[in-house]
Order: C-alpha cells, then sequence, then structure tokens
C-alpha cells in the first residue's frame, strides 16, 4: 500500500511539474555531403537562380536538421518536437526540465536552450518572448485610380514606379502572419487568384495546407500589398505572386511562434521568394517567465531575429512592422523588427506626422530602430467584412513598404537586398538627422528609382573616379570643354557642393561628406548628365 502511495504522489508531482519550452541544437549534419551535391533537394530551381544572381554559395545553413536525431528526439520519453530549424541546426521540443535536460545525453545534441532564461545555466540565454502586435486589431495596368489608398502610396512616390510599370510583376512575397481567411472568395482579391498570383502557403500552427483560415489580421495586411478594388483601392504591389503562412497562434502567445516564423522563413527561402513581410512582433508570452526583456532586443539574442537575419543572408528583403507599444510602458519595438539586417517600419499619418503608437528604437546596442516609416494611422485596409475600412498600426505600415520594395526590386533585379535597403533608408527625410522614433523617416521611391536608372544608363561624355571614393574624385570631360559647373546634392535633394572645375584642374575634394550615396549634376558646352556617387 505505502508503495501504490508512492507512486501515485509521484505521478501528481509531475503532473503538476512545469512543462518547458527549448531549443535543442545538434552538433553536426552528417548528410552534408549528399545534399550539397544534390542542391535540389534543398532548394527549388528558383532559390538557386537567385543564390546564383547574387553570387551566394549554399552552406552549412541551408542542410536540412538531421532527421535520424529528430526520431531519437521524439522517441526520447517525454518530449515532444514541435518545430525544427535547419539555419540554426535546432529543434524546438517541449518537456519537463529533467526529461529535457537528459537529452544531452544524446552524442549529437551540443547545447540546449530554454525560453525560460533562468534554466539556462550555461551559454548564451535565448530568452523567447512575444508580443504580437495584437490582432484587434487582370490586363496590366499602369494609370491605377487608387481611390481611398492614393495617400499611402503616393506619399512614397510608390505610384512613380507604376507609372513606369513596375507592379511588382515577376516578384515573390511571402506574408508570415495570423491568417488569411477569405482571401479564397472576397472581391477585392478577385485580381489575384484570378491571375493565379497566389502560389501557395500553408498553416505552420495546425500543420495544415489549408491556410485560408485563422486571424483575419494576414488578410487585412495582405490586402495593402495585393487588393484591388477598382477605383476604390489598390495595393501596393498588385502584381506580385504571393505564399501565405501562417505562423502565429493567435488564441495564445507562446515562445513556438518564434520557432513556426522561422520555419516559414525557411520555406520561404527554398521557394525563392523575394521578399518577406511580416507584422508581428515578440516581447511578451502568456507565461511571464519567457517574456523578453529590452536588452534582448539586441537583433542577436531572440530565435525568430537570428533566423531573420540568416533569411536576409539568403538574399531576401525581409520587412517587420516595429511594433505599436509606443504610448505604452515597453515603448520599444519588438523581435524580429530588432533584427540588424531587417528592414523595420513604423507608423506616420496621413500628413506623415509620427504615430504615437509607433513603437521606438534605438536598439539596447545602440542601432537606428526603425529603419523608415510609412503610413500606418487611419491607413485604409480591406477589413474582416471584405470592405474599404480605415485601421491603424505598423502592422500595415509594414506590407506598405515591402509592396513598394518589390516594384522597385522588379525594377532593378540585379541590385543585391544591400543594395535595395541602403538606398531606401538614403532617400528618407530624416537619413541626416534619425530619431528615436521615425529612424531614418519616410523614404522617397522617385529618388531611389532615378539613381537606379541614371546607374543603369549612365554615359560617358563626362565621367568621375574613383568611385566608390574615400576622399577625393576627379573629373574627366572632352578637351574641347574648357570647364565644367559640378553640383552635388545628397538623395534628399540638397545641395552639398557647387564649384566650376577646370581642365588642368579636375580633383575636387569630398572627404568632409558624410558616407553614402550622392547625385552629381555636371554642366559644361549646353550638356547636363548626372552621374551617381558613392562616398565611402
Amino acid at each position: 500500500m505505502k508503495l501504490l502511495l508512492f507512486f501515485l504522489f509521484f505521478s501528481l508531482v509531475k503532473l503538476v511539474a512545469q512543462v518547458e519550452d527549448a531549443w535543442v541544437y545538434f552538433s553536426d549534419k552528417p548528410s552534408e555531403v549528399s545534399f550539397v551535391s544534390a542542391p535540389l533537394t534543398m532548394l527549388t530551381q528558383r532559390a538557386l537562380d537567385r543564390r546564383t544572381r547574387y553570387n551566394i554559395p549554399i552552406d552549412f545553413k541551408d542542410i536540412p536538421v538531421e532527421a535520424s536525431y529528430i526520431t531519437q528526439v521524439q522517441n526520447t520519453t517525454g518530449i515532444s518536437v514541435k518545430a525544427k530549424s535547419k539555419w540554426l541546426n535546432a529543434i524546438h521540443v517541449q518537456g519537463l526540465q529533467s526529461d529535457i535536460n537528459n537529452l544531452l545525453n544524446l552524442s549529437f545534441v551540443a547545447q540546449i536552450e530554454y525560453a525560460n532564461k533562468l534554466l539556462n545555466t550555461s551559454g548564451k540565454e535565448v530568452v523567447n518572448k512575444i508580443i504580437t502586435q495584437k490582432k484587434k486589431s487582370l490586363d496590366f495596368k499602369s494609370d491605377f485610380n487608387y481611390g481611398n489608398a492614393s495617400n499611402q502610396i503616393q506619399m512614397l512616390k510608390g505610384d512613380v514606379l507604376h507609372q513606369n510599370n513596375f507592379t511588382g510583376e515577376g516578384i515573390q512575397i511571402a506574408v508570415i502572419d495570423a491568417g488569411f481567411p477569405n482571401v479564397d472568395n472576397f472581391t477585392a482579391f478577385q485580381r489575384i487568384r484570378d491571375n493565379n498570383q497566389i502560389l501557395g502557403g500553408y498553416d505552420f500552427v495546425n500543420r495544415s495546407t489549408n491556410f485560408y483560415t485563422g486571424h483575419y489580421h494576414g488578410m487585412a495586411v495582405l490586402s495593402t500589398i495585393a487588393g484591388y478594388i477598382d477605383n476604390e483601392f489598390i495595393g501596393t504591389a498588385p502584381d506580385a505572386k504571393f505564399y501565405l503562412f501562417i505562423s502565429e497562434d493567435y488564441l495564445n502567445e507562446t515562445p513556438l511562434e518564434e520557432s513556426l516564423w522561422v520555419e516559414a522563413a525557411e520555406r520561404a527561402d527554398s521557394l525563392g521568394v523575394d521578399v518577406i513581410n511580416t507584422s508581428l512582433g515578440y516581447t511578451t508570452f502568456d507565461n511571464s517567465n519567457y517574456n523578453h526583456s529590452y536588452s534582448d532586443m539586441d537583433g542577436q539574442t531572440t530565435f525568430i531575429s537570428r533566423g531573420a537575419e540568416i533569411a536576409f543572408s539568403r538574399g531576401m528583403i525581409v520587412v517587420n512592422a516595429a511594433g505599436n507599444e509606443g504610448s505604452s510602458s515597453w515603448k520599444y519595438i519588438s523581435a524580429p523588427a530588432d533584427a540588424t539586417s531587417v528592414l523595420s517600419i513604423g507608423a506616420v499619418d496621413a500628413l506623415g506626422v509620427i504615430a504615437s503608437f509607433s513603437s521606438f528604437g534605438p536598439t539596447p546596442d545602440g542601432r537606428i530602430k526603425p529603419d523608415i516609416c510609412t503610413q500606418g494611422a487611419n491607413v485604409y485596409i480591406i477589413n474582416s467584412s471584405g470592405v474599404t475600412a480605415t485601421s491603424n498600426g505598423t502592422s500595415f505600415a509594414s506590407p506598405i513598404a515591402t509592396g513598394v520594395i518589390a516594384c522597385l526590386w522588379q525594377a532593378f533585379p540585379d541590385k543585391t537586398n544591400t543594395e535595395i535597403i541602403q538606398l531606401v533608408k538614403e532617400s528618407s527625410h530624416l537619413y541626416a538627422s534619425p530619431t528615436a522614433q521615425e529612424g531614418y523617416g519616410i523614404p522617397n521611391f522617385e529618388t531611389v528609382y532615378n539613381v537606379l536608372d541614371i546607374d543603369m544608363n549612365e554615359t560617358i561624355e563626362f565621367t568621375l573616379f574613383p568611385n566608390p571614393t574615400n576622399s577625393s574624385i576627379n573629373f574627366k570631360f572632352p578637351r574641347n570643354i574648357e570647364k565644367i559647373e559640378v553640383n552635388i546634392y545628397n538623395l534628399l535633394g540638397k545641395k552639398v557642393f557647387q564649384k566650376n572645375i577646370q581642365q588642368n584642374a579636375p580633383v575636387v575634394d569630398v572627404s568632409y561628406l558624410s558616407s553614402g550615396i550622392y547625385l552629381v549634376q555636371i554642366k559644361g558646352d549646353n550638356k547636363i548628365e548626372t552621374l551617381k556617387l558613392i562616398k565611402n
């Protein structure tokens, strides 16, 4: 009888013990050689073409997690495997702390990191805390009537890209969010359905191929990029193609959502997606033991931010809402908006005034965040009833930016993600004096388009070198022209230099200029040319 009572008591203790979330990192990938020799087993041809175009080699991160390792962990008593990441060579598990710790006895397990940072006794703390932006919240045509959506695209001069026939065609966008109900039947999405612009999707939360489910937040986010109601509402990249991924469990806030996001990003990469939009952010969870601190917003600590950084290294552009905590005690951006290479988007109103709810930077390590701002206050979306309505949130500022970036990249596909993002930042109205809440401010995509267009169509009547330069530039022009007038402008249109240059003194000191891209206007012999200058 005593023995029976002992086992009964022990069982009750096991039942009430805390089930923990943890990431289990593996030491190697035994199948690396075989996968590298057969890259199409890991990546689609479109993904491989992107790697070739931007000179990104296949590496260890591209190799799938060893299947036999996962199986052995799954077969371990008390362990449930919930997600996996090839980029981080890790799996997300749930179980009692004692059962999870037992995994260290497996020879291929290199490290365990708990979502509850207090349980991590060695190695870098990885805390996984989430505060999502609470979910309260046919033929080619370039002369769009944007209707209610006019201001949110014209503020960015995205309409200029459309007028030049760049509407996102040929660009693939992955929207990673909380759900896409009624995208398969709302009139606002009929155009992308009829044109086969929805390439697929997946519900990672429920492990289901039905992605037309979940919270309408993702549907509303998608509408700002792809919605189309003629003369009433048009998104910023109406001719792009889309993958729709659900990683956010809108009923719960758990660290698992970070792992599911990384899985979705990996899927996007393998399919050859160009741009990822995410209007989610993580700082707090249902279990407060898992909460992230401000110091964790360093772009290197959270699982999701590390995944987002790797996503960028694969050649994609990752655009993320900065967060809606500007008026709260938290105040700061969330993960993965804190990642260095993620383009983090704050929100302004229709007049370009920062929205009070838009989350603040900088990051704890002193980096400018958010990066840029677009309209996110009183912004037009397609709501849960399928009609045009106004809403608020960086959730919508982010996809508005995503769509215009897709159009820009369509125009200049040979530019790398790094080049595109840097130009967008430098075109923003506060680039010379960024602020904690607005970052570099509102970008001007017409300026970026003109700079890149000049770069593609540069003539050789006048030349300057070296370019890029650290200190000085030399001008070369026909000998029958005695002198030229040189004007240098920054990307905000401000003149920073003016001088007449003689044939016998063609060198100009530009060491005092800040690093960045400039437009150099040269006038001589009734000719005017504009060249691009890169100052290191």
